[in-house]
Parts: C-alpha cells; sequence; structure tokens
C-alpha cells in the first residue's frame, strides 16, 4: 500500500504549476541524499541505543531518553517519506523499507499508517473524509462539539485547547497500540496474502527488542520510567510536527468540491523558519507543497515553495505561512474555540 500520488494534474490553475515543477526536477527521486540522510539517522539512533546499554542504571539515563525520542522521530520521518514512496524509485522497495522501519524500527504498522495518511491526504480536513479530523478524544468542528455527551465529556471538550500539549505525551503509545489493534484484527479477519502476519512478527520483533534491550540493561522500575519518558517525549515531538499542518485552517462542508489545487492549499499551513526548522520538523513545515505533490522528495520541497507561492498569488489562492509560535498558536485556539461549542450540548 502507497500514499496518495500526484494526482488530478488536469485540474483548473494545478496543470501549469506540474509543468513548472517537473520542468525543474523536483520531482525525481535523491536516493544518493537519502542513503546519505537514512545512513546519519540510523547512526545517531543506534547510538544512543549503544549509550543506553552501556550506561546502565544511572542518572545519564535521565539525559539519554530526549535523543533518544529525537532520534527515534528522524526515522517517524523516514517512515512518512517511504510511504509517499519518496525514497526509492519502485513502490516495492519503498514499501520493504516502510516496513523496516516502521514495524521493526519503531512498532508502528506500515498498513495502518499508510491506510490512514492516504485518506487524510486525499481530503484534509473534510469531517466526513479525514480521519485525522473525524470526533474522537478531540473534536474539530463546532458541529462535532455540540453533539458531545456527558458532564465529564462536555468539560473536557471546553478545555481541549489547554490539555492539548498534555495529551501529546500519550500520542507516542497511542500509535503503538493502534498499530497492534489493527494487525491483530487484520489477523483475525484473514489475511491470505500474508501481509498482516509479516507486519506482525516485525512487531513482535520490535517490541522484544526495545523491551528486552531495556528490561535487561536496567531494573524494572528504570525500565518503566524510561519507557514512559521516551514515548511520551516522542509524542510531543511528533505534535509539534504535525499539529500546526492544518488545525484551524478551513474545512470543506459535505456539499462542497473543491479541485485538487484549492483543496490542498486552502486546507493546508506552512510553518517558515530555516535550517534548523526543516530539520526538526522532517520538511513537513512545507505542508502546502508536500500536499500538492506528496512524492516529491523532501530536500526539494524548499527548493518548490517559490513556485508553489508565486503560482497561488497568480491565481489569487492564500498561501498560508506563520512562524513556529504563531502557528501552534493558532492551532490551539482553534481547538479552545470549537470546545466551546460543547457548552449548549
Amino acid at each position: 500500500m502507497t500514499l496518495t500520488s500526484d494526482v488530478t494534474v488536469a485540474r483548473s490553475g494545478f496543470a501549469p504549476l506540474v509543468q513548472q515543477i517537473r520542468a525543474h526536477g523536483l520531482l525525481d527521486r535523491r536516493r544518493g541524499r537519502y542513503a546519505w540522510l537514512i545512513g546519519l539517522d540510523l547512526l545517531a539512533y543506534g547510538a544512543v541505543w549503544v549509550a543506553v546499554a552501556l550506561t546502565g542504571v544511572s542518572w545519564w539515563q535521565a539525559v539519554l531518553v530526549l535523543p533518544a525520542a529525537l532520534f527515534t522521530t528522524r526515522l517517524y520521518f523516514i517512515g512518512h517519506d517511504a510511504g509517499h514512496g519518496q525514497i526509492a524509485a519502485t513502490r516495492r522497495a519503498n514499501r520493504l523499507l516502510g516496513l523496516l522501519v516502521g514495524n521493526l524500527g519503531l512498532g508502528l504498522s506500515y498498513g495502518w499508517w499508510t491506510d490512514k495518511h492516504n485518506r487524510h491526504h486525499a481530503n484534509p480536513n473534510h469531517q466526513d473524509k479525514d480521519p485525522d479530523v473525524s470526533p474522537g478524544v478531540l473534536v474539530w468542528s463546532t458541529d462535532q462539539a455540540a453533539g458531545r455527551r456527558g458532564a465529564f465529556t462536555r468539560w473536557f471538550t471546553r478545555n481541549q485547547g489547554r490539555l492539548f500539549v498534555p495529551l501529546l505525551l500519550l500520542e507516542g503509545i497511542n500509535l503503538k497500540v493502534s498499530s497492534v489493534r489493527y494487525i491483530v484484527g487484520r489477523c483475525r479477519r484473514g489475511d491470505r496474502r500474508g501481509q498482516a502476519w509479516v507486519e506482525a512478527l516485525l512487531l513482535c520483533a520490535h517490541f522484544g527488542g526495545y523491551l528486552g534491550l531495556l528490561f535487561t540493561v536496567l531494573s524494572p522500575g528504570a525500565a518503566i520510567a524510561f519507557v514512559l519518558a521516551h514515548q511520551a517525549l516522542l509524542g510531543l515531538h511528533l505534535g509539534c510536527a504535525f499539529a500546526p499542518n492544518h488545525k484551524g485552517m478551513p474545512m470543506p462542508g459535505p456539499g462542497e468540491r473543491w479541485d485538487h489545487l484549492r483543496k490542498q492549499v486552502l486546507t493546508s499551513r506552512n510553518v517558515r523558519g530555516g535550517a534548523v526548522t526543516d530539520w526538526f520538523l522532517g520538511g513537513l513545515n512545507y505542508q502546502i507543497e508536500h500536499h500538492l505533490f506528496p512524492s516529491m522528495p523532501r530536500p526539494h520541497l524548499r527548493r518548490a515553495q517559490p513556485l508553489v507561492r508565486e503560482h497561488c498569488r497568480l491565481v489569487g489562492l492564500p498561501y498560508t505561512e506563520e512562524g513556529p509560535i504563531e502557528s501552534y498558536v493558532t492551532a490551539l485556539r482553534h481547538l479552545d474555540a470549537v470546545g466551546g461549542g460543547a457548552k449548549a450540548a
């Protein structure tokens, strides 16, 4: 399973932009650059776990949990790029890389995540079609908030803006729980091609290696504390990368039909910054460019930005770009504003 490719070229206003992007070679693969990038990320990731094994039970564990979360997130970015077919030339190679990085390296089901993320890319911010804005623990629109029932649920929804950051501390564990539930469900329903069983074996290998290492070199209490802190910081970092991208942007109504260019540009927000921002957010700060061209290699997103921004100016589309702090504030204010709809429920 691969993620949504660059579709709908023959839509109003999009074809000229595609021609410019292709003329600049920005859809060409950067296999050498990715080999270097993946090599550095794996080297840093492995070095952290070697340090964890060598230091054993000591106060250094409190220090090592931070780089462990930081470089684990780097692998999430690699898995994301593989899912979009940005890295290798073939679908099979990208899937293999996604399985190794996601299931084996991270304990994240590649099949579950690509299915979910593919639907998000096809209809970003659409309440009925985008799983990222379907009502769950949080709500994303006043209509969803108005449907909340129960005193605690309404209180939680009214305060979801200030609870959002604490909730991100649970996201690392939530991704793993969702992955396991998905794979168990696939295996129980039957899997003739054996893909779910492959994912299940890789997940078991990940959890065996991850927990086995920690419970071998640390005391049980220290190992549990490391796991909780590692997953909490991981969830926070992932939230910093994903939260500003669409929250607070327009949400298409059930009857609205937008062409590809408008659907992707109007619902997305870029985060302004330089090389440090690019590295910390894994290129997802160029959310508009990424959504317009999902298979564009990460190293090309910065080069594509001026072309996309100018094209939006020519066709009269607003191009939203905010600084890091401003983008997070906007997202949190949106959550707070829509959560207020629960008062009338």
